[in-house]
């Protein structure tokens, strides 16, 4: 194999996979990438068994052919070459060539036939997806994906149709995000009701999204879900498992009614909690007429409280949230203000942005 790349082309194809490449050493071939060359371009793949990535550039070829090397380490070193054309060779025993301008590089590869095999894509299951609507999901769930890897029901996005409405719920059992869109093209086609889409894959396509220009094509079907954009493919392994009820856990009573400014929330909260337990991060929140206090305190760090003015006109109630999950939210919209609906101190709270009923958003109440 032999071939000439543009370093920015190369570049570009190599750092776009840096993510995906298995980083426990696991197996030693998934840290590495696999680049085949044949017919004026180079395929280049990665993965880590769950999500697999490939992506392709023009070069001028002059020898076909295959081979795997460290992904990282050739990152690494392309990064830092001249800007110029890059050869790039095959030699015995796999060891893999680079060369620009007077620096030469030799790394060593395993076989191409030891590479986890690319899955099949069917392109008659993809169809063109709403980029700006499906970057609203994510951005407004990802945050409450479950970092827990003994819960792998709760370690990804419930992506689920019913009739002309498309949802994407995620939770940790400490918080719970729900944002529904109707009549989203590209989704509807899925042949299951509710996949479960790991959160690692679903922030590889996140990348994707920011792409400004092209067309994006999303397929899901029983086994995994595949983005497509120009010559970048991204195969996503979906996880196995029931979600939770998340139904079950939005409640239906929670008559208190509070109107806040979003911004001013957000700023005092990130104030206040700064003086908060640095692993709980809670903070008590004290609802009453027309004003809301808000306070934490730490016996090694000290105590803060600050008062804001709020739309309240019903009976005081104190309760403790944590701060971060609060925050969280409150970052993840941009209206002026949100309406947090409360039951009492022990039941969880329920925070929408005001003008928008297509987000939801719960959060389990603290015990200080």
């Amino acid at each position: 194999m032999k071939f000439t790349i543009d370093k920015s082309n190369f570049l570009k194809v190599l750092q776009r996979i840096q993510g995906i490449v298995e980083k426990r050493n696991t197996m030693p071939i998934l840290a590495n990438v696999l680049i085949e060359a044949s017919g004026g371009k180079i395929n280049i793949s990665a993965t880590d068994l769950e999500v697999f990535i490939k992506d392709s550039s023009v070069a001028n070829v002059t020898e076909e052919g295959s081979v795997t090397a460290n992904a990282r380490k050739l990152f690494e070193i392309v990064k830092e070459l001249p800007d110029n054309s890059i050869d790039i060779s095959r030699g015995k025993d796999e060891k893999v060539t680079v060369k620009a301008g007077k620096a030469r590089f030799n790394i060593m590869g395993l076989p191409s036939k030891d590479f986890p095999v690319f899955p099949a894509i069917d392109d008659t299951k993809l169809e063109a997806v709403e980029s700006e609507n499906l970057k609203e999901m994510i951005d407004k769930t990802s945050f409450a994906v479950s970092t827990d890897e003994t819960r792998y029901n709760i370690n990804g996005f419930l992506l689920e149709k019913e009739d002309t409405r498309i949802r994407m719920v995620a939770t940790d059992g400490h918080r719970l995000a729900f944002i529904e869109k109707k009549d989203m093209k590209g989704v509807a086609s899925a042949e299951k009701e509710g996949v479960l889409l790991p959160r690692k894959g679903v922030m590889e396509m996140r990348k994707l999204l920011d792409e400004k220009e092209g067309s994006f094509f999303l397929g899901v079907t029983e086994k995994s879900a595949v983005m497509k954009k120009d010559d970048t493919i991204i195969s996503v392994r979906l996880l196995e498992g029931e979600f939770p009820d998340y139904k079950k856990v939005i409640p239906k009573d929670n008559d208190k009614e509070v109107l806040a400014d979003r911004s001013n929330l957000l700023h005092s909260l990130k104030r206040v909690s700064i003086l908060s337990s640095d692993k709980i991060k809670g903070v008590k929140f004290i609802f009453s007429n027309s004003n809301l206090t808000v306070s934490s305190s730490s016996p090694d760090i000290g105590e803060a409280t600050e008062e804001i003015d709020i739309e309240y006109g019903g009976e005081d109630i104190e309760i403790a949230f944590n701060a971060r999950y609060f925050i969280d939210m409150l970052e993840a919209v941009a209206e002026d203000k949100v309406r947090i609906a409360l039951k009492d101190s022990l039941s969880p709270g329920f925070i929408r942005p005001t003008g928008n009923d297509e987000y939801t958003y719960i959060i389990m109440p603290m015990r200080l």
